[in-house]
């Protein structure tokens, strides 16, 4: 696994989408926190929920060639045949992901730090909740978006089809909002993303929130591993 989190990461920082992605995420976090900031609000909360927004857009365009580009290229057949297993390949892929949008909270902390340089007293608990469930809501879309570049050899398909499913998983609750259907309601309020990031945002960490997101991070996993393993016998 650390070989491919290695390749992965290496294929982060020298192929031109990664720096782009990244310059992307690091120029709406400054956009939105120079606003923030000149308005005189020192909450950092407000930054990552702005972020949340960009992060349905950019998660896809990370994760479309993470399985897809190896069946376009051929290489899938080496690679799956090579002494690491499957759940090993899959898993080393998704950390690597982790691992580049932990760098950028990185930065996140730095630009929260800042509040403190310029006398601002923010709260260090919000600050914590918000980097915890951003990384969990970027956890379970990156397993989102392996799944589908599993499905598909395109990338552009991969993209696409990883933005429907984040955007989904983020508006569902607010799309049902108008219906008088108890079971529908709950169902979308138990799916909705935004509505389970809302503890994390005030720096409350609920547990069963917590377990969720991790959940449905570990289904999407366990799906690309089956599809991948069931692809490769056939």
């Amino acid at each position: 696994m650390g070989a491919i989190i290695k390749r992965e990461l290496r294929e982060y920082f020298t192929l031109p989408l990664g720096y782009v992605a990244m310059a992307v995420l690091i120029s709406f976090a400054g956009e939105y926190y120079s606003q923030t900031f000149s308005s005189g609000v020192s909450n950092i909360a407000y930054v990552f929920s702005y972020l949340i927004t960009v992060v349905l857009f950019v998660v896809p365009l990370l994760t479309m060639r993470m399985l897809s580009e190896e069946k376009h290229q051929k290489t899938d057949q080496l690679l799956f045949t090579s002494p690491t297993n499957i759940t090993s390949i899959v898993l080393g892929k998704f950390f690597a992901a982790i691992i580049y949008f932990l760098i950028f909270d990185f930065v996140m902390l730095i630009l929260f730090l800042n509040y403190y340089i310029f006398g601002s007293s923010p709260d260090f608990m919000v600050f914590l909740g918000n980097s915890i469930g951003f990384i969990l809501i970027v956890g379970a879309l990156i397993a989102i978006g392996e799944f589908i570049s599993a499905l598909t050899e395109s990338q552009v398909v991969a993209a696409l089809g990883g933005f429907a499913a984040s955007f989904v998983f983020w508006v569902v609750n607010n799309a049902s909002a108008h219906t008088e259907n108890e079971t529908l309601l709950k169902i979308s309020s138990w799916l909705s993303f935004s509505q389970r990031y809302e503890n994390f945002a005030e720096g409350i960490f609920d547990v069963a929130n917590f377990i969720f997101f991790l959940s449905i991070t570990a289904t999407f996993l366990f799906l690309t591993v089956r599809v991948i393993d069931r692809k490769r016998w056939a």
